[in-house]
């Protein structure tokens, strides 16, 4: 579909309307805030893409600023992550932004409210001014120190910012409405003391700003014409545009703060708590384990940039939140790879196959396609012996007749080589086959043009030359859940819903062309699924991550 043929979605609407009603196109300008108090996940590349979709849309710039006030969980590797996750997205942004930019001119227009009678330092402890503010159906109890003189106030801020007091010793707050049925106004704290080093600023302050007070003045600063937040801060909006209303000029654009549905995915977490945890304890190796629902986990799990914004195309834009199948999800990548992947042979629990009347020093090379998909993507070369590897479930000593694998006196095409036809096998003492013997027909090679190269019949497996393959380790994941909302219930610890078989690890072969693999690279493994090189990689050894299967029953709508 045209993108001028699309129907607009609501914040669409609204921008347009804004145009139509006299706001300069060359006015737009959209942002995306992070707090780096963590790595972003799938629930943060909603917003990624419509901030910065909205930006290519309408030709406009768009800041990345990070919302760093609370240095408590805020880390320069966070700042990191998230500007290489946005980098792999695709998304280029216009300045690289922090509301510590803005710490000065937030002060000074604290310090101006102050004298404007509209704030005040409280001396109450947190939990008094939580028990004053009541509940939305109950009028709140002004604080003692609400009506205290601006001269007074003034003094202890600065002595605030200056260190004198210790944390939670007493707080800057507004002077709004303590009847207002919204408890976001109900005189909100502006700054509390807090006496850690920031990331970026080092010793300097002793106080920082609350989010409401930094976020929206921050908008203002950078002259953001649509904040774009979800549904969660709707009820914060009426503080947003009380907040500009302190400092806003003439001439200048005005704000506009709008919510979108929050995107929950079924048998993922997005709390930044709850993944912390899942680090923390071990569960996962690390916010880039290939299991976490982070940009950096799914990238590692083999995710491409392509998949996901296409997957945030097709979950659009709505104002009431749902549950997104995962399958949706899945459903995305596998479209995007199956366009894009090179094709390769890799076997992950092999049994070993002896062509006994091929000659045992003979060795070919057989030309193989990279991708069907893809015009331009070129042959290579694999190599073909007497000794291969084949999955053992591909084999069967007897079998029905829906088996159309390979079984005891049943022929087969081996992909891109020769037909085969198994003649019996050698076992264990436990039973368990070792090793099948089989015969070829040498004219049936395939491309060859003879008669017997067209022959026909029901199976082709692939393979790997046992004398040229490469070791592996395959890491098969599943859901790191075993219910789709792990979290949904209040009573019961997400904890207790960890897949115990979201890992699993097996030992197998692949042709030699994967040992210049590179990480992150897509490839299909034929008949299995998805895989990408993994960073755990060594010379020795390579490790290939399972990024999703090859076909599911999902259909979208």
């Amino acid at each position: 579909m045209d993108e001028e043929k699309k129907p607009l979605n609501f914040i669409e609407q609204i921008i347009e309307e804004d145009l139509a009603n006299g706001l300069p196109k060359e006015k737009l300008r959209f942002r995306f805030p992070p707090e780096p108090n963590g790595y972003l996940h799938v629930g943060h590349t909603k917003a990624i893409c419509i901030n910065f979709g909205l930006g290519e849309k309408y030709s406009a710039p768009v800041n990345l600023r990070f919302d760093d006030t609370n240095p408590e969980k805020e880390e320069q590797e966070f700042v990191d992550a998230i500007k290489a996750d946005i980098d792999w997205l695709g998304f280029k942004y216009d300045k690289e932004l922090y509301a510590s930019d803005y710490f000065d001119k937030l002060y000074d227009w604290a310090v101006q409210m102050i004298k404007d009678g509209k704030a005040y330092v409280d001396e109450q402890p947190s939990e008094d001014i939580t028990a004053q503010r009541k509940n939305p159906f109950e009028d709140g109890v002004e604080s003692p120190y609400r009506n205290r003189p601006a001269e007074e106030s003034l003094d202890l801020f600065e002595r605030m910012k200056n260190g004198e007091f210790e944390e939670g010793a007493m707080s800057l707050r507004a002077k709004i409405d303590m009847k207002s049925p919204n408890m976001n106004m109900r005189d909100p704290v502006m700054y509390r003391i807090l006496k850690r080093p920031h990331h970026r600023t080092g010793e300097k302050w002793k106080i920082y700003p609350m989010y409401d007070w930094a976020h929206g003045e921050s908008d203002y600063i950078e002259q953001i014409s649509h904040s774009l937040c979800s549904l969660e801060f709707e009820n914060h909006r009426p503080l947003y545009d009380w907040y500009l209303d302190q400092v806003y000029e003439d001439n200048t654009v005005r704000n506009k703060q709008r919510e979108f549905a929050r995107m929950n995915v079924s048998y993922m977490i997005t709390s930044k708590r709850k993944l912390q945890r899942l680090v923390a304890e071990n569960v996962v190796t690390g916010w880039d384990d290939a299991r976490m629902p982070t940009i950096s986990g799914m990238r590692r799990l083999g995710y491409t940039p392509t998949s996901i914004r296409n997957f945030i195309e097709r979950v659009g834009v709505a104002k009431r939140e749902n549950l997104i199948d995962i399958q949706l999800l899945e459903f995305s990548v596998r479209e995007d790879l199956n366009k894009v992947a090179t094709r390769v042979m890799a076997v992950v629990d092999p049994v070993k196959l002896v062509i006994e009347n091929y000659p045992e020093d003979g060795e070919e090379w057989l030309e193989t396609e990279n991708n069907p998909e893809q015009e331009d993507a070129g042959i290579r070369e694999v190599p073909f012996a007497r000794e291969l590897y084949i999955e053992r479930e591909d084999f069967q000593e007897e079998a029905n007749k829906k088996f159309f694998r390979l079984k005891l006196g049943g022929e087969v095409r081996l992909k891109s080589a020769y037909i085969i036809k198994a003649e019996r096998v050698d076992k264990d003492e436990n039973g368990e086959i070792i090793t099948i013997y089989a015969t070829y027909d040498a004219k049936s090679k395939s491309g060859s043009g003879t008669e017997e190269s067209l022959r026909k019949v029901k199976g082709t497996l692939h393979w790997v030359s046992a004398k040229h393959a490469l070791p592996i380790e395959v890491r098969i994941f599943d859901r790191l859940f075993t219910t789709q909302q792990p979290d949904a219930e209040k009573e019961t610890d997400f904890m207790e819903f960890i897949n115990p078989d979201s890992l699993k690890i097996v030992e197998g072969f692949a042709e030699p062309s994967l040992q210049d693999a590179a990480i992150g690279h897509p490839y299909q493994f034929q008949r299995i699924g998805y895989f990408t090189k993994d960073k755990d990689s060594t010379s020795e050894k390579l490790v290939f991550n399972r990024t999703v299967t090859l076909k599911d029953g999902y259909k979208p709508a």
